[in-house]
């Protein structure tokens, strides 16, 4: 089973406490608001394989500058563990997603 750190809303401070706290995560994913590229490369670094491939998927959010968004795209959608994920910083809620949510829970 994949352990998964789920984190958002960085704005550009890391507690050191999220290395502790995440320390058995397989991977992290963070869902947008980086804050700077500084604080994604940090993540990216830790949780890397062997091979130096980065264990952290994420998507910018609404303040994220260029610099994150050449990186990480607006939505990502994957599989974990044969179940589809859709990651967006805001999506919405049920059942009030916004329209580009909306779009993709249809496909």
């Amino acid at each position: 089973m994949t352990r998964i750190g789920l984190i958002s809303d960085t704005h550009g401070f890391l507690d050191e406490n999220v290395f502790k706290h995440f320390e058995k995560c397989d991977e992290v994913w963070h869902a947008g608001d980086f804050g700077d590229i500084n604080l994604a490369n940090q993540l990216s670094s830790h949780w890397s394989d062997r091979d130096g491939q980065t264990k952290v998927r994420g998507v910018y959010g609404n303040i994220d500058g260029q610099d994150v968004r050449s990186i990480y795209p607006e939505q990502l959608v994957f599989m974990c563990e044969g179940v589809k994920v859709m990651m967006r910083h805001i999506g919405g809620s049920p059942p009030k997603y916004n329209p580009e949510t909306r779009k993709e829970l249809q496909i």
